[in-house]
């Protein structure tokens, strides 16, 4: 006797964070110097969602 197949359940998309857009990293501001100035940006890990790219709540 063969067994019965059971349907295969669909496992519901969690929502993207909202700050970094599901990518799991925002833009940082670079700055040097003693005043501070302000001369690029580079990648930095979301701290809303830890870098998964998942909304948490």
């Amino acid at each position: 006797m063969a067994t019965r197949k059971r349907p295969v359940r669909k496992v519901p998309e969690l929502p993207k964070c909202g700050p970094c857009n599901g990518t799991g990293e925002v833009p940082r501001a670079v700055r040097v110097g003693r005043k501070h100035r302000l001369v690029g940006q580079q990648s930095g890990i979301c701290l809303s969602c830890l870098g998964t790219g998942e909304a948490t709540d």
